[in-house]
C-alpha cells in the first residue's frame, strides 16, 4: 500500500485566549499526498465539522471543527464562525481541550459552551470571542445543555451513581482500591461501559449565580435510577424547552433491570419547572424520541415507534395539540402521514411546518416538508447523490426559502450547505470547503447506482465505486460490503470505519449493496430481515458479489463488514461456494447462543432472532410458563430456548455451526470494551478458523468498543486491513 508523507503542523492563531488555555492545542494538518492516492493517513488528516448553529440575527453560523494528531493519539474541537453564504470564515477558539455544545445567547452578544466538562461563557464581537468564563461547578461535569428561551434557566445533562452496580468502596470505604461490581438485576453494562453512573437531567437559574447541585433540580426526581437522556446515543436533543421558558419535553424510559433491558417504550413527558409536576403526553408503544416544540407552542412532535421491543419499527411523525391554559394540557397524538413508508429523523419547526431527513429509495438521504395536514412534499432533488441532513436552520424570505444545512458524499464528509427553494426550482450551494486543501490533492473516484436481481426477482439498489482512471479493459481486485446494523443503508454517507473512497483509491472497484433489512426501501423490505438472518439477504449478498464478478475486469473478490456485517462474514464464508477470495469481520457475531446470554440489549436479539412478539412481562414469575415463550414471566420468543419456529431456526444456523465448511482466508478484529458484541465473539471465530486449517488473523484491541476510536488504533487497523486485501487480493 503506498504511503504518504505526512507534517501535522499545529496553526495556533491569536485570539485573546490564553497560554494555558492553547496548551495541548490541534490544528488543522498540512499533509502534502503523493500521486493523488487517498491513504488512512489521509482519512485522519480530515477535519471533521459538527453542531452547526445560526445566530439570531441570521447572518452567522457558528461550528465545531475537530482535528486529530496521531502524535498525539486524540482529537481536539474548537469553535469557528463564518457568514450565512460562507465567506468570512474565522476560527474563534484555540484551545487544547475540545469544546462542544456551543449556542448562541438570544441577542447574539456572546457564546455558551462546554470546555472542561462545564458550562462556560465568552463574549461575542465582530468575530471575535473574548475571554471564558465558567458558569458551572458541577462535580460530576456536563455532557449537554439547553438554555430557556427567555434565558432564566438552563437544562444540563450530569450523572448519579448507579447504585443498582456496587462496588467494593460501597460497602467498605477503606477498600477504595479494590475493582469489582456486583448486581442482582439487569443491565449492568451498555455499549462499552459497566453502568457505575446514570445520565441525568437538572433544570437550574441561569446567568443569575452559578449553576451548582445544590440549585439545581433533577428532572425525574429522587428515589429512582431512570435514565435521562437514554443511553448510549442519547443527548440534549431529547429535552425541548417549551416557548414559555416554563415547560420542558422530554423523552424518557423510565424502566430498571430486566424491564429496561427488554423493553423500548420510551415516552414523551411534559414537565412544569414551577410546579414541579410532570405529564405523559404518551405511555405505551416502542421509542417515543426528540421531542420539539412549534414555534408558538401550540403543537408537539416527536418521532415514534409503534411496537415496543422492535427497535427497527417505522419511525413515524407524530404530533398533538398542547396548551398551557391553567396547566399544561395534550391532545390526542397522531401521526402526520401513514402512509409515509420510511423512516423520519431530525424534526425542525418553521412556521406551521415541519422539516426532516429520511433515506429514501435512491439510496440517499433526502429533506422533506410537511404540514399539519399530513402532505409531506421532498425538498431536495432525487438526482441530487448526496446525504442531506435535516436544516438547522430555516430562512424565509417572500416567496422564496433557504434552508442552511449539512451534507456528505461518498466523495467527501461533512460540510455545510444552503439548499434554495424558489418557484423556478431548487438549488444547492456549499457554504464550507473544510478539507478542500487535502481532497484536491486526491484523484477523484467514479461511482454508479446500479440494480441487481435477487434471487426472487427483486431489484436490488447498489452503488458501486470505481478506482481514478478506472479501464474496463483491464482486472481489477474488489470488494464486497456488508452493511451492519442490520437495518442500515449503504447510501451517500461518509464513514471513517469503512471509508469507500478510501477504498476504492486503493485501486479497489467497491460494492456496496441495499440487501434485504435496509431501511431506504420501505419497511417491508427492511423488517424482511428480522428472524431470517440466514436468509434472503444472505441471497442478496451473493447476488450482488455474482454480479460484480462476471464483470470482465474484476478479478478477485472480497467480503468485508463490521457488526452484522461482520456476522454476515462469517455466515458467507461458510456458504459462499467459492465466491469470495478472503474475508475481513469486525466485531461480528459468530455464536449466536453465547451472544444471546451475553449482550446487553435483549430487546434487540429479543425481536430480530426470530421473536418477532412485542414487549410482555408479569413480574414475580420463575422458570417457564408453559406457552414456550415466557421464561421468567418475561416474553423471550427470540430466546435459544423458545419453542418459536423462526427463533430455533435462527439458532440451529448460527456461524459457528457451519465452520466444517470454512475454507476461505479471514482476518477477525474485535475491541475489547465491545459490549454489545463481546470479543469473545471475535477470538471464537479465529480460534475455529485456525483449527479448520483456514490461513486466519486475530487483532483485539483492548482500549476500543465496536469502533475503533483512538487514532493510533485507527491507523493500525487500517493498515492491517488493507494489508491483508492486498495479500490475498493483488498478489
Amino acid at each position: 500500500m503506498k504511503r504518504t508523507l505526512i507534517c501535522l503542523l499545529g496553526l495556533i492563531l491569536t485570539m485573546g485566549c490564553t497560554d494555558k488555555l492553547s496548551e495541548g492545542y490541534i490544528g488543522p494538518s498540512d499533509i502534502r499526498i503523493e500521486d493523488g492516492v487517498m491513504t488512512p493517513e489521509t482519512l485522519l488528516a480530515l477535519g471533521r465539522i459538527s453542531d452547526p448553529q445560526l445566530s439570531p440575527d441570521g447572518s452567522t453560523i457558528l461550528y465545531a471543527v475537530s482535528y486529530t494528531s496521531i502524535e498525539e493519539n486524540r482529537s481536539c474541537a474548537n469553535l469557528f464562525v463564518c457568514n450565512a453564504d460562507g465567506s468570512g470564515r474565522r476560527q474563534l477558539t484555540a484551545y487544547g481541550k475540545s469544546v462542544s455544545n456551543a449556542r448562541w445567547s438570544a441577542d447574539g452578544s456572546k457564546i455558551y459552551f462546554i470546555y472542561d466538562g462545564q458550562i462556560c461563557e465568552a463574549p461575542y464581537r465582530d468575530g471575535e470571542l473574548g475571554r471564558m468564563k465558567k458558569l458551572s461547578e458541577v462535580p460530576a461535569g456536563v455532557s449537554g445543555f439547553a438554555v430557556s428561551p427567555d434565558e432564566s434557566r438552563v437544562i444540563y445533562i450530569s450523572s448519579i451513581r448507579n447504585t443498582a452496580l456496587e462496588t467494593p468502596s460501597d460497602s467498605d470505604p477503606a477498600l477504595d482500591k479494590a475493582q469489582a461490581y456486583a448486581t442482582e438485576g439487569l443491565m449492568y453494562r451498555h455499549w462499552d461501559h459497566w453502568r457505575t453512573e446514570v445520565p441525568r437531567s437538572y433544570v437550574a437559574p441561569f446567568q443569575a449565580e452559578e449553576i451548582t447541585p445544590e440549585n439545581s433540580v433533577d428532572i425525574l426526581g429522587e428515589g429512582n435510577l431512570y435514565e435521562l437522556p437514554l443511553e448510549p446515543y442519547g443527548g440534549i436533543e431529547q429535552l425541548c424547552w417549551a416557548p414559555d421558558s416554563r415547560h420542558i419535553a422530554y423523552s424518557c424510559k423510565k424502566l430498571t433491570g430486566i424491564e429496561y433491558a427488554f423493553s423500548t417504550n420510551s415516552c414523551i413527558y411534559v414537565h412544569d419547572c414551577e410546579s414541579g409536576s410532570t405529564v405523559a403526553v404518551t405511555t405505551e408503544g416502542g421509542y417515543d424520541t426528540e421531542p420539539a416544540w412549534s414555534e408558538d407552542g401550540r403543537h408537539l412532535a416527536w418521532i415514534s415507534m409503534e411496537r415496543d421491543g422492535y427497535e427497527a419499527d417505522r419511525q413515524r411523525l407524530m404530533v398533538c395539540e398542547t396548551s398551557f391554559d391553567g396547566g399544561f394540557t395534550a391532545g390526542e397524538p397522531r401521526e402526520l402521514n401513514p402512509n409515509f413508508d420510511n423512516d423520519i429523523a431530525g424534526i425542525v419547526w418553521h412556521g406551521d411546518e415541519i422539516f426532516f431527513s429520511s433515506l429514501v429509495s435512491e439510496a440517499v438521504q433526502a429533506i422533506f416538508c410537511a404540514d399539519l395536514n399530513g402532505q409531506m412534499l421532498r425538498v431536495t432533488r432525487p438526482d441530487w447523490h448526496f446525504d442531506f441532513d435535516s436544516p438547522f436552520a430555516v430562512l424565509a424570505d417572500g416567496g422564496e426559502v433557504k434552508l442552511l444545512t449539512s451534507y456528505q458524499s461518498l466523495h467527501f464528509p461533512t460540510e455545510l450547505v444552503a439548499v434554495d427553494i424558489r418557484e423556478s426550482g431548487t438549488s444547492y450551494t456549499p457554504i464550507t470547503s473544510e478539507n478542500a486543501h487535502i481532497l484536491d490533492q486526491l484523484d477523484d473516484v467514479t461511482e454508479k447506482s446500479v440494480l441487481v436481481e435477487t434471487v426472487d426477482h427483486k431489484q436490488m439498489q447498489c452503488w458501486i465505486l470505481y478506482p481514478p482512471q478506472f479501464d474496463s479493459t483491464k482486472v481489477y481486485p474488489a470488494v464486497e460490503i456488508v452493511l451492519g446494523g442490520p437495518q442500515g443503508t449503504n447510501s451517500q454517507g461518509w464513514s471513517y470505519r469503512w471509508c469507500y473512497r478510501l477504498m476504492a483509491q486503493q485501486g479497489y472497484v467497491v460494492i456496496m449493496p441495499n440487501r434485504r433489512g435496509t431501511t431506504a426501501f420501505g419497511q417491508a423490505w427492511k423488517e424482511q430481515i428480522s428472524g431470517d438472518y440466514p436468509g434472503l439477504n444472505m441471497q442478496d449478498y451473493l447476488s450482488a458479489g455474482k454480479y460484480l464478478k462476471s464483470k470482465p475486469y474484476i478479478g478477485k473478490l472480497a467480503c468485508v463488514g463490521a457488526s452484522y456485517g461482520g456476522y454476515s462474514a462469517y455466515m458467507l464464508e461458510g456458504m459462499d461456494g467459492g465466491l469470495f477470495d478472503c474475508f475481513v469481520a469486525h466485531a461480528g457475531i459468530f455464536d449466536e447462543k453465547q451472544l444471546w446470554f451475553t449482550t446487553e440489549e435483549m430487546w434487540f436479539a429479543n425481536w430480530d432472532n426470530g421473536g418477532l412478539t412485542e414487549y410482555a412481562y408479569q413480574k414475580g414469575q420463575t422458570g417457564p410458563a408453559g406457552d414456550g415463550v415466557t421464561f421468567g414471566g418475561m416474553q423471550q420468543a427470540g430466546a435459544p430456548y423458545a419453542a418459536t419456529a423462526k427463533a430455533r431456526r435462527h439458532y440451529a444456523n448460527s456461524p459457528s455451526s457451519m465452520v466444517t465448511k470454512w475454507d476461505t482466508p479471514i482476518l477477525c478484529i474485535h475491541g475489547m470494551m465491545d459490549f454489545r458484541i463481546p470479543y469473545e465473539q471475535g477470538m471464537a471465530a479465529f480460534n475455529a478458523a485456525q483449527m479448520m486449517g483456514v490461513p486466519s488473523k486475530l487483532v483485539v484491541f483492548p482500549e476500543e468498543n465496536h469502533w475503533i476510536l483512538q487514532p493510533q488504533n485507527s491507523l493500525y487497523w487500517h493498515r492491517v486491513v488493507y494489508d491483508w486485501l492486498d495479500r490475498w487480493l493483488k498478489d
